[in-house]
């Protein structure tokens, strides 16, 4: 590898994913995770599934590539140990065997589980045997015993029925996925941007789950129905707004305003534009050299943070480093995983654009430097 700026964005990964996999291969992750959460908070039972699942939902693209030399020694290895935390979580005989029905988080969190196995399913689906398999299966099945939160919770059982799609059982449950996307039409707040619930907030839900699970579900399922056809390119066209609005939030030193809810999920703020910058479809108005240096530079300040790791290396509760205070009290360490949701380029081979072509600022930083930069417009639809 001859990318100092892949090399940089891999090592991070890879710190931040390392331990918690490790132990999961030896199926000691009960054992020796060091869990934090706010003083009074019962969330144990959640804690191991918020790890793996968020984990590879970010790790999920860069898995199911391919790399060259010592990335994709790299690449391979994690592929095991991947499959191999998945079948410790799933296997009602592993000590690590995770929680998949009770209390409501696990809706959550196996949707998380679901985005990446449809994210990367040769890696994470097609590679497991058949018992794995079958063990996954009924993980998945078990989240419908809950009813999800009326909010953006909708769409972790739409993204459970269509990774269940994919993985060839009959009984997906289309209702599921249409009453998400029906619901989330009815709470559409313009120029790009959708209500979480039936009030709107100011937070990074939009970009947390909304926006990057419409999309993800409706190109699973999407041919089966024409409707659901006919709304994926709109919510294409929205989500790209979307990822064009939080480009235009990184600072010309890398930060971002910490409004909203869940900031423990620390650079995860910016799945959207990682999404689209994956995928290869960001707006007309941003370069991918200018999401790398402007991703690089939150990348830094996020997860390069003195406090960001205990001593032993599990990730702590924090914005910037270890803060506890920002912790709501459904947040443990374990939901800090959600950082990865920023390495989803790292999919794209070495020699795309993304990490070939020249430095170039971002939106805000050649707006502050007294550099051209473009007007911005609202989304009309």
């Amino acid at each position: 590898m001859d990318n100092p700026t892949r090399l940089l964005w891999l090592n991070t990964m890879l710190t931040l994913a390392g331990l918690p996999l490790e132990a999961l291969a030896k199926r000691e992750l009960k054992e020796k995770m060091q869990v934090e959460m706010k003083e009074g908070a019962d969330r144990d039972s959640y804690v191991h599934l918020e790890t793996l699942a968020r984990l590879l939902v970010g790790m999920a693209p860069w898995l199911e590539g391919k790399s060259e030399g010592r990335e994709e020694h790299l690449r391979k290895r994690y592929c095991e140990l991947a499959r191999e935390a998945i079948d410790a979580g799933t296997d009602p005989a592993s000590p690590d065997y995770m929680n998949f029905s009770h209390g409501f988080q696990p809706i959550v969190d196996t949707a998380f589980l679901a985005q990446a196995i449809v994210r990367a399913p040769t890696e994470l689906w097609e590679k497991l045997d058949g018992r794995a398999k079958r063990n996954v299966v009924i993980a998945l099945q078990a989240t419908r015993s809950r009813k999800p939160v009326f909010s953006n919770w909708l769409l972790f059982s739409a993204m459970i029925e269509a990774a269940l799609h994919r993985m060839g059982e009959s009984d997906w449950d289309p209702m599921r996925i249409d009453y998400a996307i029906k619901q989330m039409e009815q709470w559409y707040a313009g120029d790009g941007v959708y209500s979480d619930g039936p009030h709107f907030r100011f937070d990074y839900y939009n970009s947390f789950v909304i926006q990057p699970m419409l999309l993800d579900v409706l190109e699973a399922v999407g041919s089966h129905y024409d409707d659901w056809h006919e709304r994926a390119e709109t919510v294409k066209d929205r989500s790209r707004r979307y990822a064009e609005i939080l480009e235009r939030l990184i600072s010309p030193e890398g930060t971002f305003p910490p409004v909203g809810r869940s900031l423990a999920y620390r650079c995860g703020v910016f799945h959207t534009l990682a999404q689209h910058a994956w995928r290869g479809d960001l707006p007309e108005s941003v370069t991918p050299a200018q999401v790398r240096c402007g991703l690089t530079a939150v990348l830094e300040k996020c997860l390069h943070a003195p406090g960001t790791y205990t001593d032993d290396g599990w990730i702590t509760v924090g914005f910037c480093g270890r803060q506890p205070g920002i912790g709501e009290g459904y947040i443990t360490n374990g939901s800090g995983y959600l950082c990865s949701l920023i390495f989803l380029p790292l999919g794209l081979p070495e020699s795309n654009s993304f990490w070939r072509d020249e430095d170039e600022s971002w939106t805000s930083k050649k707006a502050w430097s007294g550099l051209d930069f473009p007007i911005d417009h609202a989304l009309k639809s």
